[in-house]
């Protein structure tokens, strides 16, 4: 194999390159305009992202020197049950749930005389969706209409009296769901309980994590239990991540020139140590092969699951490049070049379905091709393998 041959292999490459970099853009670029106009969509038909405020209590004081004061709970018991259901809209999928919530406040007049209490709660969102809500201060449940998502209620509580704010609901949200405390967040005898449906938790960044778990049959039952705590963080819990066919075949297709490279490496190894003439046309039929896996992955997840079309475009592929050198080189030939290609397109291809295992497969890849280029080439003699052709190519039969 001469030098010309070798440039002339690694423009083709090169060319290849060029293609999948301009199909990843087009996919990235319906798949963000897709997701752009769809996000709003969504939140309107299922619900937004959830931040629900801990109810703020207080009386009026004007004598002395504080218009309001503030009054923490006595005690807090919290639960909420997320059931994750992620839902499909276009090319993406959406992390979407159903939050169950309820809550039970016990507040106390701390004060000698009798006083008005009053109690501002915020919805988690004012674009959600409530159903079967209810919130009870005291024996009156409320029955106005929330002002700009807050909703007030107050009680009428003798001196050193307590009562009781209950709070109920169930509510479609997306993403992500939490409970915050508010600017002063000093937190007394609260028992928070979390339930999901799912394993895969994830606390979002700035949140507390629960000071106990319990596996609960393919979800978990989570607990947050507080005496008196200063600068509580708020209680948050992110949904698990969905696979986004755009967003997998984006990235598979931006990373198939390392497969191709991998792959070619193997080719001209094999060629010079078995003396088969593969000509650069040869190489160009090959890359195209190769990326007719891409190409049919890219538009074959609009119409069906993702590993069904992954499957699908792989065994084209595989097909077209393989049946093509088992009639220009003989099935010996073709058989390393199949073990090649699953190896490096395929494999390192369905790497992509797994979140952090692109690098580690990219690696151990590496060094394991290079130990079997390094074993199966030690004894070429390379001024003699580059100089001339040994060996006609092989006529299909």
């Amino acid at each position: 194999m001469s030098f010309k041959r070798l440039l002339a292999i690694g423009t083709i490459a090169v060319c290849t390159t060029v293609c999948w970099v301009i199909l990843a853009g087009a996919i990235n670029f319906r798949s963000n305009t897709s997701q752009a106009q769809l996000f709003e969509e969504v939140g309107r038909n299922w619900g937004p992202v959830l931040h629900q405020q801990r109810p703020i209590f207080y009386y009026e004081a004007p004598t002395q020197g504080m218009p309001v004061r503030e009054i923490l709970p006595l005690n807090s018991t919290i639960s909420v049950k997320l059931s994750y259901d992620p839902k499909r809209k276009g090319l993406l999928w959406y992390r979407t749930y159903l939050a169950d919530f309820h809550a039970e406040y016990v507040i106390k007049n701390p004060t000698p005389i009798t006083q008005t209490v009053y109690v501002s709660y915020q919805f988690p969102s004012q674009e959600g969706r409530y159903d079967a809500f209810s919130l009870t201060f005291g024996e009156k449940a409320a029955d106005r209409p929330p002002v700009n998502g807050v909703l007030r209620e107050s009680v009428r509580l003798e001196a050193g009296q307590q009562t009781t704010l209950s709070i109920a609901y169930k509510a479609p949200g997306m993403n992500e769901w939490s409970y915050v405390f508010g600017d002063h967040a000093r937190v007394q005898n609260m028992k928070f309980t979390m339930q999901t449906n799912f394993a895969a938790i994830d606390i979002p960044a700035d949140a507390e994590s629960p000071t106990s778990r319990v596996d609960n049959n393919g979800g978990w039952t989570l607990h947050w239990n507080y005496t008196d705590v200063l600068g509580a963080k708020a209680i948050a819990m992110a949904m698990p991540h969905v696979t986004n066919p755009g967003d997998v075949a984006g990235r598979m297709t931006l990373f198939a020139p390392i497969s191709l490279l991998f792959f070619f490496s193997v080719l001209i190894m094999t060629a010079v140590r078995n003396r088969t003439d593969l000509h650069p046309m040869n190489y160009f039929f090959l890359a195209a092969g190769c990326f007719a896996f891409q190409l049919l992955f890219a538009y074959l997840v609009d119409l069906m699951p993702i590993r069904f079309a992954f499957l699908i475009a792989a065994g084209i592929s595989l097909l077209l490049v393989n049946s093509y050198l088992w009639l220009a080189a003989g099935p010996r030939f073709a058989v390393i070049s199949a073990v090649a290609q699953f190896g490096f397109m395929v494999l390192f291809s369905f790497s992509f379905f797994f979140e952090g295992l692109t690098g580690i497969t990219i690696t151990i890849g590496s060094v394991v091709t290079l130990a079997l280029l390094m074993v199966f080439t030690a004894r070429i003699k390379w001024a003699e393998a580059l100089s001339s052709v040994r060996s006609p190519l092989p006529k299909a039969s």
